[in-house]
């Protein structure tokens, strides 16, 4: 049974966004870019205002692709396939239940934060004090960027697949954490990173045990290298993580003639690959610029491909897209000597993956988003803030900040 600190945090967290959300639109109107965005007007369904504005909070964006690829497919489009199919066919098998899209999207999303949240509360509780686990829940739920997780896109259900991955792994329950990590792999493109830590799960042991750590025993880092644990017919199961991967490109290839689809279908976004420190000196360049235009006064609206910046301003958003990359350095910095070593490896790969992969005209675009699902940062934070008894103001101000965010998004606005 879940914890009463995740039914806390699922409740009151998903309140904030929906009243801050339906309010927003209520009090301050939709941007009007629907007729170039949502044409089809798969986020507003209903014929009534009231309605519609319900479920602002639920589905904007990137929402009307996922949306798109569950009622339509691919059909050929290459701009569609970096949409991953895992969460757009959940959402076309219960739609067919709920006979929308919308709802099935959102409820598959609900359902999926609500299997994180009772996951993750379990595996920090592994390593990890109640108190901690349960200012995890609490801090993860009311991050700034959280109401993604109640929307139709890929974060909740990405969440519970990779944090039940890692919960499945150190339980030594191999098949089930190769699978729910495959079928990470299918959510999105991160997913196939989780190999990794889930190798050194296996090879060295941070398992149900409690972390550990390098061991010399004979003076040798040679020795200290070794897998502590025997190879075991079991260790295949890793291979359904690449498998995952492996069977949406391999459908690319044989229905549509392109297996490497979703990676050529990156520049339709103006994203492109690079060397992560290329991307971290990019961003804090315009970081830069950004508190130097604050000093000068407002200047132009910025677009990211076609995205006007929303009310926080450009240089604002510069300056806030760093801050993030900051907190998530620092954060990989700090857990390298105090959490299991298979969440720096996670962090490390998480973070690298989205540094090399930058939107041309503004390198840190999305970063925040990113890092909502890589859940050792709220590990980091839940133990830097219980030691401190900051726990309940930093999640006081963490759900201001939600709610400005919910509102951002619900209206129309850009926001990572």
């Amino acid at each position: 049974m879940a914890g009463g600190s995740v039914w806390a945090a699922l409740v009151s967290s998903r309140l904030v966004v929906w009243l801050a959300g339906v309010l927003g639109v209520l009090q301050i109107g939709a941007a009007n870019v629907t007729s170039t965005y949502d044409s089809a007007h798969l986020t507003a369904p209903f014929g009534n205002y009231l309605a519609n504005a319900a479920v602002a909070p639920l589905a904007r964006w990137d929402s009307v692709w996922f949306l798109t690829v569950a009622r339509a497919g691919y059909a050929h489009q290459r701009d569609r396939m970096v949409y991953f199919p895992l969460y757009p066919l959940l959402i076309h098998v219960v739609g067919w239940v709920t006979r929308s899209e919308l709802v099935a999207g959102a409820l598959i999303s609900l359902i999926a934060f609500t299997l994180a949240l009772i996951l993750l509360e379990r595996l920090v509780s592994l390593d990890f004090d109640e108190e901690i686990a349960s200012a995890t829940v609490l801090l993860i739920a009311f991050s700034p960027m959280a109401f993604f997780f109640s929307a139709v896109y890929t974060e909740s259900l990405f969440l519970a697949l990779s944090v039940g991955a890692f919960y499945a792994a150190r339980r030594e329950r191999w098949l089930l954490a190769g699978l729910l990590a495959g079928l990470a792999a299918m959510s999105r493109n991160g997913g196939v990173v989780l190999i990794l830590p889930l190798a050194w799960i296996y090879l060295y042991g941070e398992r149900e045990v409690g972390p550990s750590r390098w061991v010399r025993t004979d003076g040798s880092w040679l020795t200290s290298l070794m897998p502590r644990n025997r190879l075991r017919l079991d260790v295949t199961s890793l291979l359904l993580v690449p498998a995952g991967l492996g069977a949406y490109l391999g459908y690319l290839g044989l229905h549509y003639g392109d297996w490497l689809a979703p990676f050529r279908a990156e520049s339709f976004w103006y994203r492109h690959t690079t060397f992560p420190l290329t991307t971290i000196g990019r961003g804090a360049s315009q970081a830069w610029d950004g508190l130097r235009q604050l000093f000068h006064g407002p200047t132009a609206p910025y677009h990211v491909h076609g995205y006007a910046a929303g009310v926080i301003g450009t240089a604002s958003e510069d300056l806030l897209l760093f801050g993030f990359l900051i907190l998530g350095v620092l954060a990989f910095l700090w857990g390298l000597r105090r959490m299991p070593i298979a969440y720096s490896i996670y962090t490390f790969a998480a973070l690298v993956l989205a540094l090399s992969d930058p939107v041309s005209l503004q390198p840190l675009a999305s970063l925040p988003r990113y890092e909502l699902v890589v859940f050792p940062f709220f590990i980091w934070a839940a133990r830097l803030l219980v030691r401190r008894r900051l726990v309940l103001p930093a999640v006081a101000i963490s759900a201001v900040l939600l709610g400005l965010c919910t509102v951002e998004f619900a209206t129309w606005r850009w926001i990572a």
